[in-house]
């Protein structure tokens, strides 16, 4: 079996999901982040320089995702707790500004919780990510601090972006911050909070999108291909908003029309976006942001009508979260309804299906000698065991000749002629 010792590691044995935390952790700018057109962010390291102070592997959520029951608030709901974490209530709401929730990829209640914050808690700024403009089909790392910054970042990003490689903005911000990102950003830096202070210090809220996985560069780029957009042309490119679930799409530079190229977001998710995601993501057990604060997602449980106005999951899991929210609703940000615990299920069936069939990925990981994460307080066992015997069946089978097939292929090599772009990291810490 392959030794998970450091970053290369991480990499060559496919469980980075391109977070970028082992960058910010690193004390001695030995690791740098790279966007890899095949399999998204990655970071690459300079022995050169490196230490061996093993900082980077204290923050990788790539390799350890742990429950720790001390950090467990009271009051949970206990029939969500086995497959969905820690969750003290279920809410089902929008954002009170029509533009912000227009513009967003569901009801708008992750950008208007943090206009909130920045507005009325006193928060320095909003960690997130948002278009490149420069390169619209890459993302970009972005510390937003007025309404209108925010709002001209709304809407889900589904292509790579390191978050936590620009965690020192919130370490180094005057006033605490809130940190907007995917379920395994947020569990990242919830570790980084354990090793650096000042950052635990500064990070005001987190918020985190359910996520399904992260597609690479290449599901981007395919999907520009269909659309009949050259990458170089496109002058914009959104994958949700502008409506529930809104439009995927690209606008094309100098075009004599309106320049607008678009397919649904179930077409562009379904048939092209989700066969891009990493082999990292296909083994996660967070889809829902477990380590946030709070964590908001599409309310799937009901059909939605046409030309309906988005609406937002909001799963409140700690105390801190619970407090935010309420004080957003009485301010006139947020407007929202409590739903009944079985709408969360309802909601994201997919997400769970995935989660129930990470135990045999696990174990076929480790039949075929293949370094695996390691998982604690996420249950896994038990809810395989909720699947039907057919289901356990072809769900061991199929883990099983897949990592087979990883095993034949061996350790992952980044390829340099893959190289998208450096991550905007590299130019400010270089």
């Amino acid at each position: 079996m392959l030794k998970v010792l450091n970053v290369e590691d991480v990499v060559a044995s496919r469980l980075c999901h391109g977070c970028g935390a082992c960058s910010y952790a690193c004390n001695s700018n030995a690791i740098t982040l790279h966007n890899f057109v095949e399999i998204g962010i990655r970071p690459m390291l300079d022995a050169s320089k490196c230490t061996s102070c093993n900082e980077c592997m204290s923050v990788c959520s790539g390799v350890r995702l742990e429950h720790d029951p001390k950090n467990i608030p009271s009051g949970i709901q206990k029939d969500l707790r086995m497959e969905w974490g820690p969750v003290l209530e279920v809410w089902e709401g929008n954002a009170v500004d029509e533009e912000i929730r227009f513009k967003s990829g569901s009801g708008g209640v992750t950008t208007a919780l943090a206009l909130y914050a920045l507005e009325c808690e006193g928060m320095h700024g909003v960690l997130h990510v948002g278009m490149d403009p420069e390169t619209p089909y890459l993302n970009k790392t972005v510390m937003s601090q007025t309404r209108t910054e925010l709002t001209s970042r709304t809407g889900s990003r589904y292509a790579p972006a390191a978050v936590c490689g620009e965690l020192d903005l919130i370490e180094n911000a005057p006033t605490a911050c809130v940190l907007i990102g995917k379920p395994c950003d947020i569990a990242a830096a919830r570790m980084a909070a354990e090793i650096r202070p000042k950052f635990k210090s500064r990070l005001g809220l987190t918020i985190s999108i359910f996520c399904g996985g992260t597609p690479s560069t290449k599901g981007t780029l395919e999907m520009l291909r269909v659309l009949g957009v050259k990458p170089e042309d496109a002058a914009d490119v959104r994958y949700r908003g502008h409506g529930w679930p809104g439009m995927s799409g690209a606008s094309v530079k100098g075009a004599l029309d309106d320049g607008r190229r678009e397919m649904t977001y179930k077409q562009a998710w379904d048939t092209i976006l989700t066969k891009h995601k990493p082999f990292r993501c296909h083994i996660c057990p967070d889809g829902t942001g477990e380590f946030a604060d709070i964590s908001c997602g599409d309310p799937w449980y009901r059909p939605i009508k046409e030309s309906e106005p988005g609406s937002t999951l909001i799963v409140v899991r700690t105390e801190h979260g619970r407090d935010i929210l309420r004080r957003a609703i009485e301010a006139g940000y947020v407007v929202a309804e409590p739903r009944s615990s079985d709408v969360l299920p309802r909601s994201q069936n997919g997400l769970l299906m995935r989660r129930r069939h990470v135990f045999p990925k696990i174990v076929s990981m480790w039949l075929t000698v293949l370094p695996y994460p390691h998982f604690r307080g996420f249950s896994l066992w038990r809810g395989w065991l909720r699947l039907g015997m057919r289901r356990k069946f072809v769900s061991f089978y199929g883990a099983l000749r897949h990592c087979l097939g990883i095993r034949r292929r061996g350790p992952l090599i980044l390829d340099q002629d893959e190289l998208v772009a450096s991550s905007r990291n590299d130019d400010r810490k270089g």
